[in-house]
């Protein structure tokens, strides 16, 4: 018979999971549509009666995203332009009923290539706190993600929070993302990319790009390049091919062959940039 734990704090859960092997279950909107046609007999540690690990708050230096922050939470929250990529990218996560269900740690935790959250996060250098009864630990984004439906999730580690460094307030963010139709689709390719100006030049650039390998990849050759360019409609022009296929690593599957998806990828940055820079050279 399966086991199904509900605690109501986080002290209660660590050590439900040191005693045994247990799926830990957030939002479920992974977890269920996955085993749809298999009996649902694994050790379930849900946590969504844990108050503590709900809500997005400003800590100073750092913006907090509770593990049991839903995109729809996201969306609502009172957050600088940085967040505008993310923003989007969480509209675009299902429809409304996931949005409102379906947790920004979750979809880090379940690791898909196509996770729309992972681009923006990466971009925005986001950091994941993994807690256990011993103690804490922070990974980057790029780090805890190691793999197609893997990660760096220790043995007795829970996701508690995504922890997002501040940004400039005059920082811009951007989500890219090419599907089959519009809504309620699986990328082909996914971009994040966050700029931070200095006057009428770029001074920050962050690239991030998601379907196109089995992790999110930065794309550090290319924020170099865009690094002290002017913000206007040539900033697109700094995206380089060959740099970009050089990193990426995408498959053939029924949404696109490898060779689409790396040429999409250049097409979408070429564009993006291009618009963010005139938009941004703009208000400049």
């Amino acid at each position: 018979m399966s086991v199904y734990l509900r605690p109501d704090n986080l002290e209660e859960a660590l050590d439900a999971l040191q005693r045994r092997p247990l799926t830990v279950l957030a939002g479920g909107t992974d977890y269920y549509p996955g085993r749809v046609g298999r009996p649902l007999d694994d050790d379930l540690l849900d946590l969504t009666g844990i108050a503590a690990l709900r809500g997005i708050a400003d800590e100073g230096d750092r913006w907090r995203i509770g593990a049991l922050a839903t995109w729809t939470d996201l969306v609502r929250a009172d957050l600088p332009a940085c967040f505008d990529g993310l923003k989007d990218a969480a509209r675009e996560v299902g429809g409304v009923q996931i949005q409102n269900a379906g947790t920004i740690a979750g979809n880090l935790c379940n690791a898909s290539p196509a996770a729309d959250g992972a681009p923006n996060l990466a971009a925005l250098e986001a950091e994941v706190e993994l807690s256990a009864a011993d103690g804490v630990r922070r990974l980057p984004v790029t780090e805890f993600l190691t793999g197609n439906r893997t990660t760096a999730l220790g043995p007795g580690e829970i996701v508690t929070a995504v922890l997002v460094p501040k940004l400039p307030d005059n920082a811009a963010s951007a989500f890219l993302k090419l599907g089959a139709r519009r809504y309620l689709v699986i990328s082909i390719v996914m971009i994040g990319i966050v700029l931070v100006p200095d006057g009428a030049a770029v001074s920050d650039a962050r690239i991030a790009v998601g379907a196109c390998s089995p992790v999110t990849r930065r794309l550090p050759a290319l924020e170099t390049a865009l690094n002290g360019r002017p913000l206007d409609g040539t900033l697109g022009e700094a995206v380089s091919a060959d740099a970009v296929h050089a990193v990426l690593s995408p498959i053939d599957d029924v949404r696109g062959s490898a060779g689409y998806r790396l040429d999409a990828t250049v097409t979408m940055l070429r564009r993006g940039l291009s618009e963010m820079g005139r938009r941004m050279g703009a208000g400049a």
